[in-house]
């Protein structure tokens, strides 16, 4: 927790909450201030809470007040006041201005920016928890996250918490203009999609954008009959084979390039893997 408070001193982290008028301020004297809150919350994490109840072990925790320069240490209700006063638009502009200010710090450039979609199962009664596509727990309800990652530094750079019966590509171009946003001045050289995000409309977003992509292709049936007709294999290693072919899909305007990877399965002898 040393390590912690060391690393918030040096990049400045409470001057920099106490500049935002978008969070939430306690409107008493008596109130706690908007860093302290986010400091505690912060701290709990890192001690492994995962419920407002939990965060009653780091209040009384006496040293981690001392750590950290704590007159009085929040509580799960003033956890639970300061959060609820948050909007939807309040969390865009609050999010806008903490991404913004991480990757200002960032001397690094040229980023490969990752687009993917997860499923996150609930129990109970959550907003926007619905029932969808959920291949863990098929017909509990759930949300869909968009999540964008910075392979290059290992960060998130966006997330949108979405229903769960939302489709993978729902609102992509929106999120991803949403990131690009809170890049601002940064190089965005190459973005990577799995397969719920080949669609038409995406395709050509990307090409207007002066970066490359690369998203994986639905395995559909006229993808599977080009791969069966293809006989311009080259042999990268022993069972890994590579080609490229142009393809247009029927509701494409233009053909594209595809890329194709095929894998030797080494097969197993039933009887042999009885035997084992």
């Amino acid at each position: 927790m040393i390590f912690l408070k060391q690393m918030l001193e040096k990049t400045g982290f409470r001057a920099l909450v106490d500049k935002n008028t978008d969070l939430p301020q306690s409107g008493s004297n008596r109130g706690y201030k908007t860093s302290t809150i986010i400091e505690g919350f912060i701290t709990s994490i890192w001690c492994g809470a995962n419920r407002f109840l939990h965060t009653e072990v780091t209040r009384h925790d006496i040293t981690l007040g001392k750590i950290f320069d704590w007159k009085n240490t929040p509580g799960q209700d003033t956890y639970k006041r300061f959060f609820s006063k948050f909007t939807q638009a309040k969390n865009l502009k609050v999010g806008q201005y903490f991404y913004s200010w991480i990757f200002d710090n960032f001397k690094f450039d040229n980023f490969t920016l990752d687009i993917d979609s997860s499923v996150m199962t609930r129990y109970g009664v959550q907003d926007g928890a619905k029932k969808g596509y959920n291949p863990s727990k098929k017909g509990r309800s759930s949300h869909h996250p968009l999540i964008a990652f910075i392979a290059d530094v290992k960060l998130v750079a966006n997330m949108w918490l979405r229903s769960g019966d939302t489709s993978s590509a729902n609102n992509f171009l929106g999120f991803l203009e949403d990131t690009l946003s809170k890049l601002k001045n940064k190089t965005v050289s190459l973005i990577r999609l799995d397969s719920g995000f080949f669609e038409s409309d995406i395709l050509d977003y990307l090409e207007n954008k002066p970066m490359d992509y690369v998203v994986a292709a639905k395995f559909s049936h006229p993808i599977q009959r080009i791969i069966a007709g293809t006989n311009n294999w080259i042999l990268l290693d022993t069972g890994i084979e590579i080609c490229e072919q142009i393809y247009q899909s029927k509701s494409w305007k233009k053909s594209r390039r595809l890329v194709i990877v095929r894998q030797r399965i080494k097969k197993i002898d039933p009887k042999q893997q009885a035997n084992n």
